[in-house]
């Protein structure tokens, strides 16, 4: 069993309406040894795809992107929810993205000079529930002419559209966990899966 797994079993907090809060050792506090196996898996799964840049949004799919950056020798870049008064628009590439657990639509945006049709991208992300942050990054990686060798994703919920719309695009996608329902406040793990 991963080490992901174990600490979401032992750690992680089930919500209503399928929220699933790992806070204590991903997304508020963050535990180094979880994000480096994390990382070490998405570097073996994509090592051979040609990546010259790793691409997530701020804020919590930054610890994984960045370790997976560091294995692979490559840029991380982030997309940012707030434009800096030094990025003009015309420099930039924006598009909006809808959180499934804040319930909030944000315009995202990334700076021209950072992807280019020369990149070839790894998206990361730390939960893939409803896909529309890995849509988001989709669209902004296709704005800059770029390609993308696949997305990783620390958690999925199956049980969720995400994956689906991501196969509909022809995107490779692998999860180093596979979430088939959280109902009764129990988290039950999608097993023996094509990840």
């Amino acid at each position: 069993m991963s080490i992901l797994k174990e600490r979401i079993l032992r750690d992680g907090q089930v919500f209503p309406n399928n929220v699933l809060k790992v806070d204590s050792f991903m997304n508020h506090q963050i535990d180094p040894v979880v994000i480096k196996e994390i990382a070490q898996e998405f570097y073996h799964i994509f090592k051979d795809q040609g990546i010259t840049k790793i691409f997530t949004i701020e804020a919590s799919g930054i610890a994984p992107a960045l370790a997976t950056a560091e294995l692979f020798e490559v840029p991380m870049l982030f997309a940012k929810k707030t434009q800096p008064s030094t990025l003009a628009n015309q420099e930039r590439y924006e598009t909006d993205i809808h959180s499934y657990t804040k319930n909030i639509t944000s315009r995202v945006i990334i700076s021209k000079q950072y992807l280019t049709a020369e990149d070839r991208v790894l998206i990361i992300d730390d939960f893939l529930a409803n896909g529309e942050a890995c849509l988001g990054l989709v669209d902004l990686v296709e704005q800059a002419g770029a390609s993308i060798a696949g997305i990783g994703i620390c958690i999925e919920k199956s049980f969720q559209v995400g994956r689906q719309k991501l196969d509909e695009k022809g995107i490779s996608v692998h999860s180093i966990c596979r979430i088939a329902s959280l109902d009764h406040q129990t988290i039950q793990f999608l097993e023996n899966y094509p990840k």
